[in-house]
């Protein structure tokens, strides 16, 4: 058992796991400390209230609200539960279009402007070929394809200045993202595609359930009724499982990630580096793209077509999701999971205490912080496992004999080997 459990503390991946847990537990224990400072500050909080706000940290997403005491229920929330897995969907996705980047040695901070021409081709899809002549079912395939073509093709525009003329991807994708707010809002302004039928919403673009395209739901909505669940999470893990057969298991992975690790060995072998990097941001975009897809083809999301002021917080949150997962795909999954739960809990601290939301920001930023180094938490890891394997090893060690000390004179053991002959 200990022999079991001591080859599984040298994998890589076990290091990388339990330094993602430290820095989440660490950083939700900065959230309880925030919390009960300002609840102890706070007359109309106090130390009850203190405590409430750090059960629903630490156990929001199972609050099912106040009994007729007043107080805090917890148990199954099926609705609270559906509604983190709709909101983990687009967070996997943009989570795994930073990791593929991240694993090719490449920064993809360019998933928002992704995301929103993913949005943009996504609508203009679902809402403009006619269901009366086209299946809807076809139209959401043609929609989700158009949107992670969108979206690959604009992951390109770094790729390839990145590949060709050597300028930093940062730069290259802060650049097409502000492009893309632009060109998204030139695209919707005075289209078709505005909520005109709702007076106040003229600033929205219409649901696609307004056409008839909507994301089957599979049951799931019967397993977690009151949500906004649907089969889009199942089609994210796939996605997610596919993306880690492709980077683990393929030559084009095996490629891919050459290139990240040096681009110019990997070209001397024979790899064509520039390819190799157009082609992964490429994969980022499509799969930013997807994120995108996913959300609006809900049938139940509106998206406010006038974006140049900002950009969508999803692209971004992308990049938390790899670094917890050390970009492993399938790690991408349950840190896509536990990203959308504190956004869960920043809901019920709303509704429920006097707290808001903006405490789980601070949670989510700390955590960031420490993923930044989850490298020193994996480092520090290792030598503690040295040092555990080294104690054994030097008890283990046999003594030399103690008529033959091993420090003793040369002539000595010469001499003491004369008198055995």
């Amino acid at each position: 058992m200990n022999g079991g459990l001591s080859k599984l503390w040298q994998k890589d991946g076990a290091k990388s796991v339990l330094a993602s847990l430290i820095s989440i537990l660490i950083g939700m224990a900065v959230g309880g400390v925030i919390i009960l400072v300002v609840g102890l500050g706070n007359k109309n909080l106090g130390l009850s209230g203190a405590w409430e706000g750090i059960r629903l940290v630490f156990g929001g997403l199972f609050s099912t609200g106040r009994n007729a005491a007043g107080q805090l229920t917890f148990g199954f929330n099926p609705t609270s539960v559906g509604n983190m897995l709709f909101r983990a969907t687009p967070l996997i996705l943009t989570g795994l279009s930073v990791a593929v980047a991240f694993k090719t040695g490449l920064f993809n901070i360019g998933a928002p402007g992704q995301y929103l021409m993913g949005t943009a081709a996504t609508l203009m899809l679902a809402l403009g070929i006619p269901t009366e002549t086209v299946p809807a079912p076809l139209v959401w395939v043609i929609a989700f394809l158009g949107g992670m073509l969108a979206g690959a093709l604009w992951g390109c525009i770094p790729g390839i200045v990145k590949a060709f003329l050597n300028i930093n991807e940062v730069l290259a994708c802060i650049m097409t993202n502000w492009i893309a707010a632009n060109l998204v809002t030139w695209m919707f302004d005075g289209s078709d595609f505005r909520n005109l039928v709702e007076n106040t919403k003229s600033g929205y673009i219409y649901k696609t359930s307004y056409n008839g395209v909507q994301t089957a739901k599979l049951g799931l909505d019967k397993l977690f009724p009151g949500s906004q669940v649907n089969g889009g999470i199942i089609v994210a893990i796939v996605i997610a499982i596919l993306v880690y057969v492709l980077m683990n298991k393929t030559t084009l992975g095996y490629e891919l990630k050459a290139c990240g690790a040096n681009r110019h060995a990997a070209r001397y072998a024979g790899i064509s580096d520039k390819r190799n990097i157009v082609l992964s941001m490429a994969i980022a975009g499509a799969l930013s793209g997807a994120a995108a897809s996913l959300y609006y083809l809900a049938g139940n999301t509106e998206f406010f077509w006038s974006t140049y002021q900002t950009l969508p917080a999803t692209g971004f949150n992308g990049i938390p999701v790899a670094l917890l997962a050390a970009s492993n795909p399938i790690g991408v999954i349950f840190t896509g999971c536990f990203m959308s739960m504190l956004d869960i809990v920043g809901l019920q601290l709303t509704n429920l205490t006097a707290y808001n939301e903006y405490i789980t920001d601070v949670i989510i930023a700390v955590i960031v912080y420490l993923s930044a180094f989850s490298l020193v938490i994996k480092l520090w890891l290792s030598g503690r496992g040295k040092k555990h394997k080294a104690a054994p090893a030097a008890a283990a060690a046999p003594a030399p004999a103690p008529d033959t000390p091993a420090d003793a004179p040369d002539g000595a053991q010469d001499a003491k080997g004369g008198e055995a002959k």
